[in-house]
């Protein structure tokens, strides 16, 4: 882990890099740069950064007294395996926003071991939990990204 740098600082976290990952992603493909910005506005965020550049980036979207959702969480693949998500996770949830919630949420098609080892566990009763899901929200009608 050598070598990076994480910040909670808002003023630090880049909107831009964060796009550049997740427009790409599994789960948010095409998504707006607009609506990143926005979305990281409204959320508690860390990034992690090697040479000055963000190379990490996660979110919780809380309302800092009962509840959090763990969203976006990816490190950039030439950095994988080198404890960055772990490091990123251990800064955003020792934040003093996210102490004595009563529910932190999250939802990951393939990290669930990196999850467990922060107290993650599948949901006690699945069946009390409903969604919305719009996968296909950022693409155009025409099946053609924003």
């Amino acid at each position: 882990m050598s070598g990076y740098d994480y910040s909670t600082d808002p003023g630090r976290i880049d909107a831009v890099a964060a796009h550049a990952f997740l427009t790409r992603s599994t789960w948010s493909p095409g998504i707006p740069l607009d609506v990143v910005a926005r979305a990281i506005a409204n959320s508690l965020c860390v990034a992690a950064f090697h040479g000055g550049r963000q190379v990490g980036f996660a979110r919780a979207v809380t309302d800092r007294a009962t509840f959090a959702y763990l969203a976006d969480v990816h490190v950039l693949e030439e950095h994988r395996g080198k404890g960055v998500s772990r490091r990123m996770l251990e800064t955003l949830l020792a934040h003093p926003d996210l102490q004595g919630l009563r529910r932190l949420l999250l939802a990951t098609r393939d990290a669930h071991a990196l999850y467990r080892k922060f107290g993650f566990t599948p949901l006690a009763n699945p069946g009390t939990f409903m969604e919305i899901h719009r996968p296909g929200i950022y693409r155009h009608p025409d099946g053609t990204d924003h």
